[in-house]
């Protein structure tokens, strides 16, 4: 499994515009082969950042999500909401298990 994680950073006023872009992608990404989830969360303690936290069956199926043409829209939207700041990783899961 891998596993990404990380935060966005939008200019003050763009809360709305991001939100529906974050939406139909994460509509979208739920429907491919491999997402296991897909998620953004608004940043409790900071109001203009958002936190994305993916999780994948594997590399390639992240890949895939890399190609795939709705990705292409959501990061050409996000160029146009223009994003101040971005903090992105991917983490290789080896082991998981319940707390």
């Amino acid at each position: 499994m891998v596993v990404v994680s990380g935060t966005f950073k939008f200019p003050a006023g763009s809360a709305q515009a991001v939100r529906e872009a974050m939406d139909k992608c994460v509509a979208e990404t739920l429907k491919e082969e491999g997402c296991i989830s897909y998620r953004f969360y608004p940043d409790m303690h900071e109001p203009d950042v958002y936190r994305v936290f993916e999780e994948w069956e594997s590399g390639k199926h992240l890949g895939a999500h890399g190609q795939s043409a709705h990705l292409a829209e959501f990061r050409e939207t996000l160029g146009k909401l223009g994003v101040m700041d971005r903090d992105v990783k991917l983490y290789k899961v080896s082991e998981s298990r319940g707390l």
